[in-house]
């Protein structure tokens, strides 16, 4: 029993642990979408999210400080993806995909200028802080495992905040109702006196700098620097999130839980020796793409996603 009770409370951790940097990136990814603009430059913005943050909290010492640099460099290539995008009508595909590859080459090159080397330097005093830390204490296996559940980082409670503003600002306010009515009819927006490429610009730098908030949960809460692997289609995943959630931010939380999960359980069940590392290593990615066979088409996109829009005169 005592053995069940570790191993629930150990996933539980795991999945507090690997869902925020899906769920920043997810709320990003909503922004979006909605917008009318499709952003798979997500993986990108969370590397070099990852790098700014990781770097920031190094040289400062300071971990909200990095943590709010991360989300300002993920913003900056929101903004270049919306130069591209919306201002210069580039396909917003091939657009997202080059923010994917510019990314972590800056973030490598810098690092190379910054440390001499692909890798920032470990972060001892700078990562960001845990919640409750030291409350649960005691050798009984309920005090562990009330430790593993809410002695964890505050990113795992930030984010569920982060989502909840989401969720109002897309339903409760005139921006989230904008946002959505260009998502859907930019051109009828337009005759309205809305301005659809401002509201594609702050949706898109809104999505940039949350992605880059998830970014630096992986090098500065999961992690302790900075890695040319350290964002390793995690974006992606975070994209099917919101494929899954129907670009709404509730759905998106669920399947962001979900994938969380599914590497929580990788992690436990990587203390097996009779299953193969490789087998158990998949588990997240399979499950992404089984969800996207059985949910992509039930998906209902917003009609002007990924479709270029032209001012009218």
């Amino acid at each position: 029993m005592d053995g069940i009770i570790n191993s629930l409370g150990t996933l539980i951790y795991a999945t507090l642990i690997y869902s925020p940097p899906l769920l920043f990136a997810a709320m990003g990814s909503c922004f979006s979408e909605n917008s009318g603009v499709v952003n798979i430059g997500i993986e990108g913005m969370m590397t070099i999210g990852a790098f700014a943050g990781a770097a920031v909290g190094y040289l400062t010492g300071n971990a909200w400080l990095g943590f709010l640099c991360a989300g300002l460099a993920g913003a900056a290539f929101g903004l270049l993806h919306a130069v591209a995008t919306v201002s210069l009508n580039a396909d917003q595909t091939i657009a997202g995909t080059a923010v994917n590859f510019l990314a972590p080459g800056v973030a490598l090159l810098i690092s190379k200028a910054l440390f001499d080397s692909s890798d920032t330097p470990a972060l001892l005093d700078a990562k960001l802080p845990m919640v409750f830390n030291g409350v649960f204490e005691g050798s009984t296996v309920w005090s562990r495992f009330f430790k593993n559940v809410f002695n964890t980082y505050s990113t795992s409670y930030l984010v569920f905040i982060v989502v909840l503003v989401v969720w109002f600002v897309f339903y409760k306010t005139k921006f989230g109702l904008r946002l959505r009515a260009v998502g859907e009819h930019p051109k009828a927006c337009d005759t309205l006196g809305i301005n659809v490429q401002r509201m594609r610009y702050t949706a898109v730098i809104i999505s940039g700098f949350l992605s880059g908030l998830g970014g630096a949960c992986v090098t500065m809460a999961i992690t302790n620097q900075f890695r040319p692997i350290s964002i390793v289609g995690q974006g992606f995943i975070a994209i099917a999130a919101v494929i899954f959630g129907k670009f709404r931010p509730q759905g998106a939380m669920m399947a962001c839980l979900l994938f969380g999960f599914c590497t929580g359980l990788r992690v436990v069940l990587g203390s097996n020796n009779f299953i193969s590392a490789q087998l158990i290593s998949m588990i997240p990615y399979v499950v992404t793409v089984v969800v996207l066979i059985l949910f992509v088409g039930r998906s209902r996109v917003p009609s002007a996603n990924g479709k270029p829009y032209v001012k009218s005169r």
